[in-house]
């Protein structure tokens, strides 16, 4: 331990936060590196970090601490007209986009309660033209279990990553048997539907990059950097900071804004644009499932990034799923009941089928314990928009195995034009689409990816 800080309150949020000594420091782009580094020393400083995914930007240190000091020196240094960003390494917490035999969010299947549901994403007709084949989709959370029976396949785990510590380790697994968040929506993107349950895209590659720190940590740039660099062709985050409660529309929580540090926005610029050798990494995130509007979200709302919706069994939206003018898309996910009344089932149908996807195969704990039984393996009620957004990333792998010279704004304009347009009368005006297609509760609809791969093969072949 060097030392010890306050906790202290975003006047803005009224939510705790956490500084530390690291300082990101951004200066103009017309200095000379050797002119930055000077700087540097001469303003008491050194060096932790030179960051590649922006020009002339820094993570430094004071020699000797600061202490809550830190914020007055960086608002100093930030005066200086040779600096563009300067500010402490700010921590908030964070939260996982999760509420919560049969995948019906694939097909059109007979489910468990023996009725038929039609709301799929419709993937496995798409699985005759590409099943996401040498694409790898790099899938930032919590922690990933890669000796599960749907990860073990040859070549199918990349350049594994785990941020988690000081010095970052190629050991991405989970630490304690509550990291089971990465497992699952890696399973929703690409498991390889050999044992129990299938990805999106079964073909595609993972990427596994563990990383539980709070929001804001320099780690997230760092993450986001790693993908883009170890050759992430698309990057799912079903993460994001926190939010009220989604049946509680009294929840101060729901007024609070959250704007995304400049490191992590230009870390994620860097991969929209230069990642895929410059044709851009397509970087997904879950819209929230506060059931609230997310266009304050510094992080769904990201302009670079595809903020992806949540739709249940009965082609509407999920009752926690976020709502807003940023919302690309929706795919389908588990439900929960909501209690305003006016929302009712169309049918009798329960509204809370969840999805099929993998779970800790083991207990992390208990290295050498044996896998468990392979009916155990699984879970049916993943849910929330943490298991939507990695959908919609095997959707655009789907797409990029059909055609990989795509750039990330076609792949993009491709999930926009493949939609089907659902919808609800209760939804209201917010529901409704305008004149380009696009609502506020849906995007441009439910993606489907039948639709998306056709559309990239007309690219393909005229």
């Amino acid at each position: 331990m060097r030392f010890a800080g306050s906790a202290l309150v975003d006047v803005h949020t009224g939510a705790p936060l956490v500084y530390t000594e690291n300082l990101f420091i951004k200066f103009i782009d017309t200095l000379t590196q050797a002119a930055c580094e000077a700087l540097i020393e001469a303003l008491g400083l050194s060096i932790k970090q030179a960051v590649t995914y922006a020009t002339n930007a820094y993570f430094v240190c004071q020699i000797k601490p600061l202490g809550s000091q830190v914020c007055d020196f960086s608002m100093r240094l930030l005066q200086r007209p040779d600096v563009e960003y300067c500010y402490p390494e700010i921590l908030r917490q964070r939260s996982n986009r999760t509420i919560h035999p049969n995948q019906w969010h694939l097909k059109k299947t007979l489910v468990t309660y023996q009725m038929m549901v039609d709301a799929s994403a419709n993937v496995e007709a798409a699985h005759a033209l590409s099943q996401g084949e040498n694409i790898v989709i790099a899938v930032i959370d919590d922690g990933f279990d890669l000796s599960h029976p749907e990860f073990v396949s040859p070549g199918k785990i990349v350049a594994p990553k785990n941020f988690d510590r000081r010095k970052p380790s190629d050991d991405p697994q989970p630490s304690n048997k509550h990291e089971v968040h990465g497992t699952a929506t890696a399973g929703v993107a690409c498991a390889d539907g050999a044992q129990g349950a299938s990805g999106v895209a079964p073909k595609a590659r993972l990427m596994p990059i563990k990383l539980t720190k709070p929001i804001g940590a320099k780690a997230e740039a760092d993450a986001f950097l790693h993908a883009a660099n170890a050759g992430a062709d698309i990057i799912s985050c079903s993460w994001g900071p926190p939010e009220g409660h989604w049946a509680d529309p009294s929840d101060p929580k729901h007024k609070r804004n959250y704007a995304m540090p400049a490191h992590t926005r230009l870390a994620i610029k860097y991969a929209t644009t230069k990642g895929r050798n410059g044709k851009g990494c397509l970087v997904f995130f879950a819209a929230g499932n506060g059931n609230e509007c997310m266009d304050d979200d510094g992080y769904a709302s990201n302009p670079d990034v595809i903020a992806v919706a949540a739709c249940n069994d009965q082609s509407r939206r999920c009752a926690y799923s976020d709502f807003g003018r940023a919302i690309w898309c929706a795919f389908p996910s588990g439900d929960e009941a909501n209690p305003d009344p006016r929302f009712k089932p169309a049918t009798s149908l329960p509204v809370t089928l969840g999805i099929r996807t993998a779970d800790l195969s083991r207990d992390p704990a208990k290295k050498e314990a044996p896998s468990k039984a392979l009916a155990d393996c699984y879970i049916e009620n993943f849910s929330g928009t943490s298991s939507a957004c990695p959908g919609a990333a095997g959707v655009a792998a789907l797409v990029l195995a059909i055609h990989p010279q795509l750039s990330g704004s076609e792949v993009r304009q491709i999930l926009a034009d493949c939609c089907d347009k659902i919808g609800h009368p209760d939804d209201g005006e917010a529901g409704e689409y305008d004149l380009t297609g696009h609502s506020r509760y849906y995007g441009y609809g439910r993606l489907n990816a039948f639709n998306a791969v056709r559309l990239a093969l007309a690219k393909r072949t005229p």
